[in-house]
């Protein structure tokens, strides 16, 4: 396959993961400010098996797709007014995070305890820059931006992370004995 074809297909891909996180998003537990979701599940997901570039990809899709308006983010939600709300930073940080997640496992090997710490760091990630973001934009204080942004998420991302990493390297070891992964990530498939 020619490197052309190659790149249109993980391009397509990471349109697919785009809408994989859009209904990972759907999946919802309701807290005060910010809600339980799906979406950084995904997220992790598509870094994993896709990696830095097309994991990222993914997630630039996924904003830019709820962005425009599609109703792709938490609650059947969409538009600008999400991406500047309160809950705007975390989403934007996806792009962040899944660049992060990608490029740790492809520089170390992709096995389950290197996908743990690349998704639990790009969890980190997530939560301070949404944190950030939620202070500036609900104009909270830094503690109750901490209390309500960041600590009830980290059981749950810890959860999520441990998912992504051990879901994530089953199937990017799948695909890629089946050569449906480029050939870089042939030779790094532990």
């Amino acid at each position: 396959m020619s490197a052309q074809h190659e790149r249109l297909r993980m391009m397509l891909t990471a349109a697919l993961f785009a809408a994989i996180i859009g209904i990972f998003a759907q999946i919802t537990i309701p807290l005060p400010l910010v809600p339980i979701t799906g979406q950084t599940l995904a997220v992790g997901l598509a870094a994993t098996i896709l990696g830095s570039r097309y994991g990222a990809l993914a997630a630039l899709l996924y904003m830019l797709i709820g962005a425009a308006g599609l109703p792709v983010f938490s609650g059947m939600s969409g538009g600008m007014g999400i991406i500047f709300g309160p809950t705007g930073g975390y989403i934007i940080s996806f792009v962040l995070s899944a660049f992060f997640i990608g490029w740790y496992i492809e520089k170390t090997k992709p096995t389950v305890l290197q996908a743990f710490l690349a998704n639990i760091i790009g969890m980190v990630i997530n939560l301070a820059f949404g944190t950030v973001w939620l202070k500036i934009f609900a104009e909270l204080g830094w503690v109750e931006a901490f209390a309500s942004g960041f600590i009830p998420f980290i059981i749950g991302g810890i959860i999520k992370a441990f998912l992504a990493a051990w879901i994530g390297i089953q199937a990017r070891k799948r695909l890629a004995s089946a050569r449906l992964l480029p050939q870089s990530a042939y030779n790094h498939t532990a």
